[in-house]
């Protein structure tokens, strides 16, 4: 989960990887370093623990940083503490090569016995250190006549794990080697120069044009070029692709953090995300190797997902069980493998990911590919590991997300999911023209509504003002509403640190009644679809429910349904949302559930970008 940034070419090297590592920050943010050489200037190492900022202070008191080549790193540990000594780059005993790694080495361990054993001399704590020191003894072994590249192609073969590594070696001017197995690996191609990244964002400001490395490549960029071959040295062909994305959506605008600007941003992402893919009576997703006939004889729809987006997946249960009336089985991405799921001929597996990159995720989908069942997935950025893999795929169109807690991407897949959900109902035969005119109408008013929710912002810093020394609050839901509560506790955890759980909301007397206590903030999902019948009736059971926590001396906040004057009766505090209905009312409602997060987070003084212990995108398993 760590960010890598490196570049070939005539610019001042040092800038453009630490402006690319602040792009990356998101990645990892508790150690920092970079290696640069060329223009007269011999290999430079520099690390700080800490912050990127530590870094760029070491660098900007040392004049003798400079370069034409580098490589940067920012780390999320997995293996030894955060410190200076296990900050990347990592470096072999003679000093000259020089590496940064993203992902676990498993075998690790018995590689450094053995190296120890010839006489390898290790400085840290990470599994990393020991891939400098497997690629000095490969090159060392056959030097001077070896290439950087043949040897970095011999250690990768001995790795097991998975890793994304960008090398360099002092004596072999203007190259970097790179090399992919799990963990994203993007190069940029620029006008006689070349960049590597663990994710577009570090290198927009340069380039639009990237190619996305696939596991087993190898590439060697130098000004002349990439060269890319697979791990046995053949060559391989990638091409490049254009990124629409335009630089401006990766600053902050005037926001205070990213994640407020993001959660600004959710009625566009919602826009985009339908943008030219609905008609009046029809969904449209393009071409999918997946045939309407397969979509027909499917008889159960399984989703694996992580985190925020295993939230979107409950919810997206509800909504393609109600329209396309199709089964749907609900996993973890982490445990799907694992539990040795029944699966029968002609299920489908759905993966949901904002970054297409997600460790568990694609495991589960090579699972299911194994299996020899067809994929779909749900994904943000287009090019990535998840989508190349899939038969077919709906991408999100949310625009780069980079604060940690996922806001904007999460209501783009709710948009996705009953995009979906209305598309198979369509094909199933289970939605009529008359019904899908209304399902798609609805869908239109969304970006409105969700606009209409934002205007909670100041109501939610008061709230946040109320409960701002609370140590706990329990989320509520019902129906297709209990994957938002979850989504709404897991918020408030991520950056707040506050302990947080949610329950539906009937499971209350089978036993977390015991967890409410006098001040103890509750925070319960009570929307209503007064033109839906069972919608109406869990509504009349949450208010029963919200009965019970008050009479324990609960601290109620109810979103509710605009024009519901009854239930601020029985609550203390009410956040309105727009009306819509019971399958679209979950991307409305979460805005104000992201709203109150963020202010307690920034109310309590936390760090709302870039919480602790956590990371982006998650590419070890």
């Amino acid at each position: 989960m760590c960010g890598i940034v490196g570049y070939v070419g005539s610019k001042q090297v040092v800038s453009v990887i630490l402006e690319g590592l602040k792009r990356l920050e998101y990645r990892g943010y508790d150690s920092a370093g970079i290696a640069v050489a060329g223009n007269g200037h011999g290999l430079q190492v520099r690390r700080a623990a800490g912050k990127l900022c530590n870094l760029e202070n070491v660098v900007r008191h040392d004049n003798t940083v400079d370069g034409t080549y580098g490589i940067g790193h920012t780390r999320w540990a997995t293996h030894g503490h955060p410190t200076e000594a296990n900050a990347h780059p990592h470096r072999d005993c003679s000093g000259s090569i020089v590496v940064v790694h993203n992902g676990i080495i498993e075998n690790y361990a018995a590689l450094k016995s053995r190296l120890v054993r010839e006489g390898h001399a290790f400085a840290s704590d990470t599994d990393s250190e020991v891939i400098a020191h497997l690629i000095e003894h490969h090159y060392f072994l056959h030097a001077p006549s070896m290439p950087l590249e043949e040897a970095v192609r011999r250690a990768v073969r001995e790795l097991a794990g998975v890793f994304a590594l960008s090398v360099m070696l002092s004596t072999e001017k203007d190259k970097i080697v790179v090399a992919r197995n799990g963990p994203p690996v993007v190069l940029g191609m620029g006008e006689h120069e070349y960049f590597v990244a663990s994710d577009i964002p570090a290198i927009l400001d340069h380039t639009r044009e990237v190619l996305f490395l696939n596991d087993g490549d190898l590439a060697v960029l130098t000004p002349e070029g990439v060269n890319i071959t697979d791990f046995d040295g053949a060559s391989v062909e990638r091409k490049p692709q254009h990124v629409q994305w335009d630089a401006s959506v990766i600053e902050k605008a005037g926001f205070a953090h990213f994640m407020l600007k993001e959660i600004y941003e959710q009625p566009a992402a919602v826009r985009d995300t339908m943008l030219s893919r609905v008609s009046e009576t029809d969904v449209d997703f393009g071409p999918m190797d997946i045939t309407a006939d397969e979509f027909r004889r499917m008889p159960k729809l399984h989703i694996a997902a992580c985190g925020t987006s295993w939230h979107a997946a409950v919810a997206g249960k509800y909504m393609i069980e109600r329209l396309a009336r199709l089964p749907v089985e609900v996993d973890y991405a982490s445990e799907f493998r694992y539990r040795d799921p029944l699966i029968s001929r002609d299920e489908m597996l759905l993966l949901i990911s904002q970054s297409g990159e997600t460790a568990d995720t694609l495991a589960a989908q090579r699972t299911a590919k194994a299996r020899n069942l067809k994929t779909l997935a749900i994904c943000n950025v287009v090019g990535s590991m998840i989508t190349r893999e899939a038969h077919g795929t709906v991408y999100t169109n949310a625009g780069p997300e980079i604060g940690v807690a996922s806001t904007k991407a999460f209501t783009a897949q709710l948009t996705a999911l009953y995009q979906l959900a209305v598309f198979l109902g369509r094909v199933r035969g289970t939605i009529d023209d008359d019904q899908a005119r209304a399902l798609i109408a609805d869908l239109r008013e969304i970006p409105k509504k969700a606009a209409a929710a934002l205007e909670n912002d100041d109501l939610c810093r008061r709230i946040a003002g109320i409960h701002i020394r609370a140590q706990a609050a329990l989320y509520l839901g019902r129906g297709i509403h209990y994957p938002i509560a979850l989504e709404g506790a897991l918020k408030l955890k991520e950056i707040s640190y506050i302990h947080a759980q949610a329950y539906p909301a009937g499971e209350m007397k089978h036993g977390p009644n015991a967890l409410i206590e006098r001040d103890l903030p509750v925070l319960v999902v009570a929307t209503r679809d007064e033109r839906d019948e069972c919608s109406m009736l869990l509504y009349g059971k949450t208010r029963s429910n919200i009965q019970e926590v008050t009479a324990r001396s609960g601290r109620v906040i109810a979103i509710a349904t605009e024009g519901d004057t009854d239930i601020a009766n029985d609550v203390e505090q009410v956040i309105y949302v727009p009306q819509t209905t019971d399958l679209l009312a979950p991307i409305i409602e979460v805005i104000p559930m992201q709203l109150l997060a963020y202010a307690m987070a920034v109310q309590r003084g936390c760090d709302v970008d870039q919480p602790r212990n956590l990371a982006k995108s998650v590419t070890v398993e």
